[in-house]
């Protein structure tokens, strides 16, 4: 496991951050609700097409709280991933992570 130095995360969304980056506790001002989707989509490849096992796995190493299910349907609400109508393929949409860095600032560590 390795440790974050977190310090260089949104002053909101440290306090919901465990050592490793991962989010603790989903927050409930939408405002920091958005920088935590931000972390998370960070996690996902550009250019790679993902089922929704392999979706909800990469959410499971991005948080202790255990809700896949909300934190990838955040992420697709807010149109940071795309998926076929059926949910059956999930994809990062092209702007995504540019969007996601906006939302962190130019400090926020990496992840990997």
């Amino acid at each position: 496991m390795m440790t974050i130095d977190a310090s260089g995360f949104p002053r909101e969304l440290r306090p919901f951050l465990d050592a490793e980056g991962r989010i603790v506790q989903w927050p409930s001002r939408q405002k920091v609700q958005r920088m935590a989707a931000a972390l998370l989509v960070r996690r996902f490849e550009p250019g790679r097409h993902y089922s929704e096992m392999e979706v909800n796995a990469t959410l499971m190493d991005g948080h202790t709280f255990g809700d896949w299910a909300l934190l990838r349907r955040v992420l697709y609400d807010w149109r940071y991933l795309d998926r076929e109508s059926d949910g059956s393929r999930y994809w990062l949409r092209p702007e995504a992570l540019e969007r996601a860095a906006e939302q962190l600032g130019p400090g926020a560590p990496a992840l990997d």
